[in-house]
This record gives C-alpha cells, sequence and structure tokens, in this order.
C-alpha cells in the first residue's frame, strides 16, 4: 500500500542527529517541543515519554537560563531519542549545553553578538559533532532588514531567507557546514514561498512547519495547507506541526500528514464513512470509539513500521469495496455489517457486535493469527 517516497525529494546533504540523520534519502521526520519549564527534569521527561511513545523522533526544549542548561544532560540520560537546545543571544548557554551531551542546537550565531562567540561556539559544536539549526521566524526578523522588503507575503518571504542567509554565512565562515534551516511564518503563503527561495540558495535540509498556528482545528488545517504544499513540491526533511495544545497532538498530526502524502508508513489508517441519509446505524459514535480503540496498535504499529489499512463504512454504496480494500473492514447496513479480511467476507455481525468484531480480527492479523 505505501511506497518508499513515491513524491519528489530534494536532495540536500545529510546531517547527523544523535543516532538519526536528517536529510539526504533519509525518512522525513517528526519533531516536537516541550511545554514545561526545561529545568524541571521531572515533568520535562514525563513529557518526553509521553512524546516518545506517540512517535516523536527529536525534541526540541527551551533554554531560557543557567538552571535550563544545567538540567540538560539529566534529561538526556533519562529519554531515548535526539535532544535539542533551543537557545538565544547567550553563547554561555550554548556552551553549556553541548557540554551536558545535546544532540543539536537551534541557534542564530548573529544573535550572539562578538564574533569570538561565534567561533567558541562554533569550535565546541564541532569536537562533539553536533549540528546547528539556524531558525528564522516572521516575527524576529531585525526591523532594519525586514525595512528593506515590501510587507507582503512575497517580501516577508524574502526578509525571512535573507535573515537566515546572515545567520548562516556566519557559520560558513567558520567552515561549518553541519547546518538545518527552518523558516516559519504564521501565514501559509509567506512560509511556503521563504521555503521555495531558500532551497534555490543552499543545499542544507530543512526543518519544515507553519509557527504560531494556533488552536485545532484552525492550527490543524493551516499547518496541513503549508506543510502538505512543501512536501508535495518535494521540500522538507524534518518537521513540527506546532500548536497551542497537548504537544503529542503536534507528532499525532505530523504523522498523519506524512501517511497521507504516503512519504512515511507505518500504524493504522483508518477510512471511515461521512455518512449519509442512506445511513441505518448510529455509525458516529462507533467510529469513535474504534479509533479510540486502535490508538495503542497504531502507535505498536508505527513504531514496528508496519502498517494496517481499516475501513470502517456505514452503507452498501462504498462500503463494500472501501471494506474489500482494506486489511480489515466492515460494510455495515440495516441492523449489522459485512466483515471483510484481505477482500473476503469472513462473516456477518449484529450491529451491537460491529466494534468487537472488527477488533478482534484486526487483533489477529497484526499477531499473526491470520497473517497477510
Amino acid at each position: 500500500m505505501f511506497s518508499d517516497f513515491p513524491l519528489p525529494r530534494r536532495h540536500t546533504q545529510p546531517v547527523r542527529v544523535g543516532d538519526l540523520t536528517i536529510g539526504g534519502d533519509a525518512p522525513i521526520s517528526v519533531q516536537s517541543m516541550t511545554k514545561t519549564p526545561t529545568a524541571d527534569v521531572a515533568a520535562t521527561t514525563a513529557q518526553i515519554h509521553a512524546l516518545e511513545e506517540a512517535g516523536c523522533e527529536i525534541i526540541r526544549v527551551a533554554v531560557p537560563d543557567a538552571r535550563a542548561a544545567e538540567a540538560l544532560g539529566a534529561i538526556k540520560r533519562a529519554i531515548r531519542i535526539p535532544l535539542v537546545a533551543d537557545i538565544h543571544f547567550n553563547y554561555r548557554l550554548a556552551l553549556t549545553a553541548i557540554a551536558q551531551g545535546v544532540d543539536k542546537l537551534r541557534l542564530n550565531p548573529g544573535n550572539l553578538g562578538r564574533v569570538e562567540e561565534i567561533r567558541e561556539v562554533v569550535a565546541a559544536a564541532r569536537a562533539r559533532d553536533i549540528p546547528i539549526r539556524i531558525g528564522v521566524n516572521n516575527g524576529s526578523i531585525d526591523p532594519s532588514l525586514r525595512a528593506q522588503f515590501p510587507f507582503t507575503p512575497e517580501g516577508n518571504a524574502r526578509a525571512l531567507v535573507e535573515s537566515a542567509l546572515r545567520h548562516i554565512r556566519l557559520l560558513e565562515a567558520q567552515d561549518f557546514t553541519a547546518i538545518v534551516v527552518s523558516l516559519k511564518a504564521a501565514d501559509v503563503i509567506t512560509t511556503v514561498l521563504a521555503y521555495r527561495l531558500m532551497a534555490a540558495e543552499r543545499a542544507y535540509p530543512l526543518h519544515i512547519g507553519v509557527t504560531e498556528a494556533g488552536l485545532p482545528p484552525e492550527g490543524l488545517l493551516k499547518s496541513a495547507m503549508g506543510i502538505g504544499q512543501l512536501l508535495g513540491e518535494g521540500l522538507g526533511d524534518t518537521l513540527r506541526v506546532s500548536l497551542t495544545a497537548n504537544p503529542v497532538e503536534e507528532v499525532e498530526a505530523g504523522w498523519q500528514l506524512l501517511r497521507a502524502l504516503e512519504l512515511r508508513a507505518g500504524g493504522v489508517t483508518l477510512v471511515a464513512c461521512p455518512t449519509c441519509g442512506r445511513c441505518d446505524i448510529d455509525f458516529d459514535p462507533m467510529v469513535r470509539r474504534v479509533k479510540e480503540r486502535l490508538a495503542p496498535l497504531d502507535r505498536l504499529l508505527r513504531a514496528d513500521g508496519r502498517s494496517l489499512r481499516v475501513a470502517v463504512m456505514g452503507c452498501e454504496v462504498n462500503g463494500p469495496g472501501e471494506a474489500r480494500d482494506a486489511h480489515v473492514g466492515i460494510a455495515a447496513g440495516r441492523r449489522g455489517g459485512l466483515l471483510f479480511r484481505d477482500g473476503e467476507i469472513v462473516g456477518r455481525v449484529s450491529e451491537s457486535e460491529i466494534v468487537e468484531a472488527l477488533l478482534r480480527e484486526v487483533t489477529a492479523v497484526v499477531d499473526g493469527t491470520h497473517p497477510r
């Protein structure tokens, strides 16, 4: 069902982040950022563990002060995924983060001040083989630079790219090229234009996303439009769906985006009828129960790189066809439905039995009792 990278991929230089690769031929990875005070090691590691379970592959933490920087070592030792330190303005925090064993810095060197400070950070990062992400947001562009471009989506995109290039050149002047780049705005058009422009300038891997997208569902829709557009054009090596919500929702959304575009395999794809006047059963609550019960299995299969398509359909028009196309499916009708496995009818069940019968069949397929 899934193929490896069916959409075109822009070739970028690979960058190692811990035991994970960004760019090159590596799969597009899913990131998030903690929303706890980083100095609170227990709370931060607990949130990271929840994100790991959800499928997060890289985690970033804010490092606003020395206490947060000094907590990074304990956090790093307690988690399984690469740890990124998000640092602004203070080069000493970057040096402490490197010494604490982080796997990557998010740092804009032009904000540090003196060239000597940049050199010291670059030397420490090079010695530990730690890459640096240049991350420019539309809200943090230097006012003198912004004034050089019109306040339009295209002008804002050009300002984002020029701002990023200023930081990039500072690293390149130190012969440091283990770089990842992000250019984010709160609007989709500016974001897409900025990444297109940057892709023409450098071959560094791109971390993509729409920043400050807001609450779900609006934030999900905005992120899907921006990230989906970029991925469809072959741009993007790693992503974050930025939501004003539990970061676990960011990870789930990121995986759903990649699966929808068939850029990553693994997990459960649930196909469900939108329903209409032909539906004779109480359909919506049934689908919600199925989705809730499939959530742990989705994460298990995602971790194993296995994919499963489950169809829950509500009438005889499209139901049998979608159910046949799934690994496991139900085509519901009046007072019951037909249960399918790999295109074949394996039973007829009553309405009250649909959810449990479907889940038993799914479990049997996953466990190998009914191998695909």
